[in-house]
């Protein structure tokens, strides 16, 4: 029942979004037919609004429909404890498991709730971008490594990097105004986790294996995502 409830909110998202959005996706081969039943592992990358599950109105119905059954995703408990915004998440999202910033025990039940089959969707910056293109605290943007205890533990199956153009143009965090028929950018990137996990140096979840990594998606993050609308 729960997937079913699931489902039934991805199509409604994904129909507002189509009617009050335009989206420009970059897709491998500039064809969005990807094996989409082979998906395991979905790298979200430049988290900039609360606003982001808009970008389901990208994915055909049977890979929502997938994920309404097998997606687990962290999410940060600062937005899972909102009084609505944390309903919605959980209700598109029943896999979703609330964590902290901290290194503690809630990250380890997020990983304990990965099954050999689930689709694991997750935000390798940890939190968002403000509009000064630096995070809450004035930080630069970098990807942590959360992502690579994930791809430690992962070895077959395909893996997109969802590069987004930011949704700034639509909605700032802490901002109330939502700007609608504007028009959504991202470029979709497909990997082979077997392949991209033997990319880099070392021996898996070596030190050396874990910064080559976090290297290759931080140069993702800063020069292949699209180039954001004003």
């Amino acid at each position: 029942m729960r997937s079913i409830i699931s489902y039934l909110t991805l199509l409604g998202i994904k129909l507002l979004a189509l009617i009050f959005f335009r989206f420009r996706v970059c897709w491998p081969n500039n064809h969005p037919e990807l094996p989409w039943k082979d998906i395991r592992l979905i790298v979200f990358l430049n988290h900039t609004s609360l606003l982001e599950p808009l970008f389901v109105g990208i994915l055909p119905n049977r890979f929502l429909r997938i994920m309404s059954k097998k997606l687990v995703a962290p999410g940060a408990d600062k937005t899972l404890n909102r009084p609505l915004v944390g309903k919605i998440y959980r209700l598109f999202s029943p896999g979703i498991v609330s964590i902290t910033r901290k290194r503690d025990n809630s990250w380890k039940q997020f990983m304990d709730s990965i099954a050999p089959d689930s689709v694991i969707g997750i935000v390798p910056e940890g939190r968002m971008k403000r509009a000064n293109g630096l995070d809450l605290e004035g930080n630069k943007m970098t990807v942590r490594g959360g992502i690579a205890d994930v791809l430690e533990e992962l070895n077959h199956g395909k893996m997109i990097f969802a590069l987004s153009g930011g949704l700034h143009h639509i909605n700032i965090p802490g901002e109330g105004k939502i700007r609608l028929c504007k028009t959504i950018r991202m470029n979709v990137q497909l990997e082979d986790i077997a392949t991209y996990r033997s990319m880099f140096p070392g021996a898996v979840g070596s030190t050396e294996w874990r910064k080559a990594l976090l290297a290759d998606m931080q140069r993702r993050l800063e020069q292949d995502v699209p180039l954001a609308d004003n």
